[in-house]
């Protein structure tokens, strides 16, 4: 994971074969607005055919995908089970006084799903960081995950218990049947969510000792899974593994309660046509000079010709193609100015539960010779003679994407440990780029020294596109700005993305260095 400068964080990883995810976690201070932008370049081989010609501006917005969400509330098991705050906590307070309505009842159900789910998935990870190294668990390292993984068994048991037990007492009330069913959508959510939060943890523990305590408490987590697996069973749920099936509809039931549950963090959008109005402002204002020229042409030659004069016609003619040509060309002039200033698609934020909106998101993409790439982008390529002396010579195509997140931190929400921070997710698809690629293998003539026979040996066509990405955290009202720059490098083929490589950069005057790479596969 890269972080670069609070409050702005960033992390790069391939989704799939087909898909490169970058995810922004943003911390607002408090200022009543703020705005960070993300200006990504890409530096795309000539080889591979992309142009402003065969891929427009239309199809690059088709395969960007933005989400922007609610951070989710980040809170330690024992908090869900006694804080305040907690959504368990507000659940049962509902059900002994009543005050509230049916929907902040299913609102309050699904954010504790969210939050069981951060506090499952940080849980699994830090087990996982505690057994991938290669040297054996000290005493105390030893103790400490023993202790977490017993805290988190007995936490989430009592966790279970309590929302159930509510769960059963709200049954004997009279509810909407939509409220009931999202109700037992939830329910089965936090079952899955437990199931495979230990299921994970327990694979990750093979490197452990088969003995104690780790045969226990592998034992004890499995017991959890088994439980829950009988739970659904029970209940008729069709949310369950199965040893020899394909599991189509576990995963199709998995995906759909994930995104049914955690709508209420994602912001909905509103697309606003703001630069087509605009546009449409100064193509009348081009109309409005063509017209007056057409007309000053027609004055003078009525002042100067009879009006049924074959010279008279004949001005009046041009004038008209001269007035069409102005328009158009003024149309063209204008149509550039706004791509400059203006931008492609602007989008309201709107909070999923107040319906407020508490910002925007503007999004532009430019791409041909008029596109300069700044000096400190281009620095962080020379890595090697290579890029150093090819940069411009050789036939590339640069595309900029940019996105501005505006936000109104005064209609933020505000949780215990302060203002909600916001999550983006930005999802691009390269599978237009794989389009126009060699096969993605062949055969190399290989010459064995021994007997000097000629054989072939397996060769790999791949295509580096290389993209740099900067971003910057404006707070108007301080009057602060802070900037950062990563480097990445997708390895393309035919088939998709085969690796992404990563390269820090170590400071003024040294080229990047490179921090590894993730495979797609």
């Amino acid at each position: 994971m890269s972080q670069s400068p609070a409050p702005l964080q960033s992390r790069f990883e391939v989704h799939d074969r087909k898909q490169f995810e970058i995810k922004l976690e943003y911390q607002p201070s408090g200022a009543d607005e703020t705005r960070y932008l993300v200006e990504a370049y890409l530096f795309l081989p000539g080889s591979l055919n992309i142009d402003a010609e065969t891929y427009p501006r239309a199809d690059f917005y088709a395969n960007i995908h933005n989400y922007v969400r609610f951070k989710t509330p980040v809170m330690a098991v024992n908090e869900l089970l006694n804080s305040d705050t907690s959504p368990l906590v507000r659940l049962e307070a509902w059900l002994r006084t009543g005050m509230g309505s049916e929907k902040d009842v299913v609102y309050q159900a699904k954010l504790l799903s969210c939050v069981l789910r951060g506090a499952l998935r940080r849980f699994a990870t830090g087990v996982e960081s505690r057994c991938e190294g290669p040297a054996a668990l000290t005493t105390d390292a030893c103790a400490v995950l023993e202790s977490e993984i017993l805290a988190m068994q007995a936490g989430v048991t009592q966790v279970l218990a309590r929302f159930r037990v509510w769960l059963r007492a709200v049954g004997e009330l009279h509810l909407q049947e939509r409220s009931r069913a999202s109700l037992r959508l939830v329910d089965e959510y936090v079952s899955l969510l437990v199931e495979g939060g230990f299921r994970r943890s327990v694979a990750d523990m093979k490197s452990l000792p088969r003995g104690e305590p780790w045969h226990g408490l592998r034992k004890g987590l499995m017991e959890a899974v088994l439980r829950e697996e009988a739970y659904r069973k029970e209940h008729r749920l069709r949310s369950v593994l199965s040893p020899t099936g394909d599991n189509e509809e576990y995963i199709l039931r998995l995906g759909f309660l994930k995104k049914f549950c955690m709508n209420v963090l994602f912001l909905s959008s509103k697309r606003r046509q703001k630069r087509q109005g605009w546009e449409e402002m100064l193509f009348a204002l081009a109309a409005g000079i063509a017209m007056t020229v057409a007309t000053a042409v027609a004055f003078w030659a009525q002042e100067r010709y009879a009006q049924a004069s074959l010279n008279f016609f004949l001005i009046l003619v041009v004038g008209y193609m001269v007035k069409d040509r102005i328009k158009e060309g003024l149309r063209r002039m204008l149509s550039r100015v706004a791509a400059m200033h203006l931008a492609d698609r602007t989008t309201d934020l709107v909070d999923p539960v107040t319906g407020r909106v508490i910002g925007a998101c503007e999004e532009r993409v430019d791409y041909g010779p008029s596109l300069k790439v700044p000096d400190t982008v281009a620095a962080l390529r020379q890595r090697d003679d290579f890029l150093t002396a090819t940069q411009g010579e050789l036939s590339e195509t640069v595309i900029r994407y940019q996105k501005q997140i505006v936000l109104d931190a005064r209609h933020l929400p505000r949780t215990q440990r302060g203002l909600t921070g916001v999550t983006d997710i930005l999802r691009l698809n390269v599978e237009r780029f794989l389009r126009d690629m060699d096969e993605p293998e062949l055969a190399l003539e290989y010459v064995d020294l021994a007997d000097l026979s000629v054989g072939h040996i397996r060769g790999t066509k791949r295509y580096p596109v290389d993209m740099v990405f900067r971003f910057t955290v404006v707070e108007e009202e301080k009057d602060r700005s802070q900037d950062s720059v990563q480097f990445v490098r997708l390895v393309l083929d035919r088939n998709g993305i085969q690796r992404m490589q990563r390269f820090t950069d170590p400071g003024p005057g040294m080229p990047p260095s490179r921090s590894g790479w993730k495979s797609a596969a």
